[in-house]
């Protein structure tokens, strides 16, 4: 089956370079992600890509994993300026 991915040109500060597709360490954490894209991800089955720049299909529940620290910095970061 193959999947339409949307490629979005972001403005610079908000691009990250070090997008993965790697199961490493970022399959241990809930990652944020912008909601609407979580409920089209459910809807289509489309990969989301989250502050850290995970990029992966939501299939789990992330209340049962602690927040990605990457995600949540970055989070932090966009929320005080």
């Amino acid at each position: 089956m193959a999947m339409d991915v949307v490629n979005k040109v972001l403005p610079e500060s908000e691009t990250r370079p070090d997008i993965s597709h790697d199961d490493g360490d970022r399959e241990r954490f809930a990652h944020y992600v912008q909601k609407d894209k979580i409920t089209e991800s459910a809807v289509t089955g489309t990969p989301v890509i989250a502050l850290c720049g995970k990029v992966w299909v939501p299939n789990r529940d992330p209340k049962r994993f602690p927040v990605c620290p990457e995600c949540k910095k970055i989070y932090e970061e966009m929320m005080a300026a």
